[in-house]
């Protein structure tokens, strides 16, 4: 493998694991934050915190009970980029 395709495939690599790793929790605080903004929609309610609250709670639960496979996936990413390195220049 020529080096310059190592590091395209890499950074192509690196950005597919960063969306994987993120997008769970990203889409945690879009649920959570558009069913709090309904909620004040309703009720008339526009307390600040209202938003920010439930939305930083629902994300840490939801890292809580995710960090496994995301550990998983971040290991197996490094992995395989070590082995790759190791090809080209190895």
């Amino acid at each position: 493998m020529d080096p310059f395709d190592f590091v395209i495939q890499n950074a192509q690599d690196a950005l597919w694991a960063t969306l994987r790793l993120s997008l769970p929790l990203l889409l945690v605080g879009l649920v959570v934050g558009l069913a709090i903004s309904v909620f004040q929609a309703v009720t008339q309610i526009q307390d600040q915190t209202l938003t920010f609250v439930p939305k930083i709670v629902a994300m840490v639960l939801t890292l809580i009970f995710l960090l496994p496979s995301l550990l998983m996936w971040a290991v197996e990413y490094t992995w395989q980029t070590f082995e790759q390195l190791q090809q080209v220049w190895g």
